[in-house]
């Protein structure tokens, strides 16, 4: 199988020429305590300085003794997996079902925290490997010293997508290749410059060897060919490298779990002491609310103000911070229940407001007025 790939990369790869994407046969099954170079280096000697090995981490894994005995079937057998998938996971992320998506301790996310019961006796379980990446820099050192071929190790594994159907092959660990093709700073054809486009070409390249390795067909090493010149000489970044940080992340959670954990955010809200101090965006306030004008009590009203004056007046100890007010008003007369009400109903602007990225405050109510309508006030 043959493909087209140009573009240049510091470390050798892209030179224009066809890619070849060969599968190993005759690995067999492997064990723990087995020598994988070996096994490998047997299985292929035709293999060349500056080859790509695709490795599917379950045969790192067992090799390095990564499995866990569990009960064949039964209650038993659920309640073992369970267990493991409690210790390898680092942070939940979704539940739909029997279905968990959980970050591993890692930084991957992914369905089972990777672990996987095919390819392997029914008695035991596998996990991913401790360290992928250590693992890659330690094959690739062995198929050098041991072997005398100089490659570039990719181990790889089946993840889902969030956006998508279907799976895929990614890389969990790489060594000897650079993880990440950065175009950034490049002029297109069309004499635009390249901002963002980052490519994981360790994923791409795993994904390709998945291409002759298959599920069922016992090839769980693939060699990609034509795409390095040569192995870079020293390991590189490893595929660590694609772990999004957690703060970069935009999609942290399921959609259900994002939306318990904003019922939990707008149950704990505090009262600052100060706000931040920049002009709160009228539209967004607005918008906030308009939210809950559906929802609230007949008759309450919320009015924005950004007077100074008018903050002066009435609010002369709002926190340091505060660019503008809500005048919250209740009309008369209002039984204890309205008033139960009327708190809850400020709730919900002030749920709104924080999710419009507008922080509140609510500040001392005043005495009525000469109608007896009740107004409390958030400062914003």
């Amino acid at each position: 199988m043959s493909g087209r790939h140009s573009a240049p990369e510091p470390d050798g790869a892209g030179n224009g020429t066809s890619l070849e994407i060969l599968p190993v046969h005759g690995i067999g099954d492997v064990t723990p305590g087995d020598d994988l170079a070996a096994l490998i280096a047997d299985a292929a000697p035709w293999l060349r300085d500056g080859d790509v090995l695709v490795v599917t981490s379950k045969i790192v894994s067992k090799a390095e003794g990564r499995l866990v005995d569990v009960p064949v079937d039964g209650p038993e057998r659920a309640a073992a997996r369970e267990e493991t998938l409690a210790a390898e996971t680092a942070r939940p992320v979704a539940r739909r079902g029997q279905t968990r998506i959980v970050q591993t301790h890692h930084g991957f996310v992914m369905a089972a925290a990777g672990i996987d019961a095919s390819n392997v006796d029914p008695s035991r379980l596998v996990l991913l490997p401790k360290d992928p990446d250590a693992s890659a820099r330690a094959l690739r050192a062995t198929l050098r010293e041991r072997h005398g071929v100089d490659v570039a190790i990719i181990i790889s594994d089946t993840m889902g997508r969030p956006w998508r159907n279907g799976l895929t092959d990614v890389a969990l660990g790489a060594a000897g290749i650079g993880p990440i093709r950065d175009h950034r700073g490049e002029i297109d054809a069309y004499g635009n410059e390249l901002h963002i486009t980052e490519m994981a070409v360790v994923d791409e390249l795993a994904g390709a060897g998945e291409l002759v390795k298959g599920k069922c067909d016992q090839v769980p090493v693939a060699v990609v060919r034509g795409y390095l010149r040569t192995a870079r000489p020293d390991d590189g970044a490893g595929a660590v490298a694609l772990i999004r940080d957690a703060a970069q992340d935009l999609f942290s959670l399921g959609t259900a779990e994002a939306t318990a954990a904003g019922f939990l955010a707008a149950a704990t809200m505090a009262d600052p002491l100060a706000l931040p101090a920049e002009p709160v965006r009228a539209t967004a306030v607005a918008r906030a609310i308009a939210a809950v004008a559906g929802v609230i009590a007949p008759g309450t009203a919320f009015t924005h103000t950004t007077d100074p004056e008018i903050r002066d007046e009435l609010a002369p100890d709002a926190p340091v911070g505060a660019t503008g007010l809500i005048l919250c008003r209740l009309p008369a007369p209002a039984a204890p229940v309205d008033l139960i009400r009327f708190g809850a109903d400020l709730h919900r602007l002030r749920a709104a407001l924080a999710a419009e990225g507008v922080p509140s405050a609510p500040l001392p109510m005043p005495p009525p007025g000469d109608d007896h309508t009740l107004t409390t006030i958030l400062a914003v």
